[in-house]
């Protein structure tokens, strides 16, 4: 019975070590992001992090539960990124542009830099009707999937630090602007006509695009949509020509100073 005692008291002395480490961890992660801010340089740095992993695995290789120690690891260092955003910006992103332009792209990149949930409005919708996006237009029309869209963004108001993806139309409707302001930053991305014809050619659930794939036609709805997108944008982000890390860095530093 001692030596239980004996080993229940070395628990606990690790699980204060653990803890301690965690919480000087977590403000190193704070004082880093800071220092990066105030001297211009890349919050993220995937060659390092790769590096690190690596590291760790090699470190590991031979020892008892591997695997389980890992999995504690990564979710750590998931929860490192999460204070990074934190530490970034307290409010959500709001990605709107043109269908093509990047969003989901964009999207899927800031999810993984800094372990932000992403809100897909399309596809939220679609499993919330439990239909395609077409076959509500089809079946409900234009108005009752605005609806759809507006009702979404005033739900996601009392959430932080997520990233949400609006569907190519949604900053066309004004209420559904005025909803976006209430949520965060809203970033709009912008390309040119010939590189979302590239992005879309393949594509088969854009309603609007599906029988008119051609740069006018993509060039020509642009026009019409662009006075509206740049009136909703706190942030207008060019795509074209560069990476999606490149544009999510941008977004990043152009929030900051929003």
């Amino acid at each position: 019975m001692d030596e239980l005692k004996k080993l229940r008291a070395h628990l606990d002395l690790c699980d204060e070590i653990i803890l301690d480490a965690l919480l000087m961890r977590n403000k190193i992660i704070e004082d880093i992001t800071i220092y990066k801010q105030d001297h211009d340089m890349k919050i993220v740095q995937p060659k390092r992090e790769e590096k690190r992993r690596k590291n760790l695995v090699k470190r590991m290789k031979g020892a008892d539960h591997q695997d389980l120690i890992l999995e504690v690891f990564d979710t750590i260092v998931l929860n490192g990124k999460k204070i990074q955003s934190s530490t970034l910006f307290d409010s959500n992103i709001v990605l709107i542009g043109f269908m093509g332009c990047g969003k989901t792209t964009i999207s899927k990149t800031l999810k993984k830099m800094f372990a932000m949930e992403v809100i897909e409005m399309d596809q939220v919708i679609a499993e919330q009707e439990g239909m395609s996006i077409p076959e509500i237009f089809e079946i409900h029309g234009e108005e009752y999937f605005r609806n759809a869209e507006t009702k979404l963004l005033i739900d996601m108001q009392d959430r932080k630090n997520v990233v949400i993806s609006c569907g190519g139309g949604t900053a066309m409707r004004d209420v559904n602007v005025a909803e976006m302001k209430k949520n965060g930053k809203v970033v709009l991305l912008t390309a040119e006509p010939e590189t979302v014809l590239e992005r879309v050619k393949n594509s088969h659930d854009r309603p609007l695009l599906e029988n008119n794939k051609t740069v006018e036609f993509i060039a020509e709805l642009m026009n019409k949509r662009r006075a509206k997108y740049e009136a909703a944008a706190d942030i207008i982000i060019h795509t074209d020509n560069k990476s999606a890390f490149q544009i999510c860095e941008e977004i990043i530093a152009r929030v900051r100073e929003a």
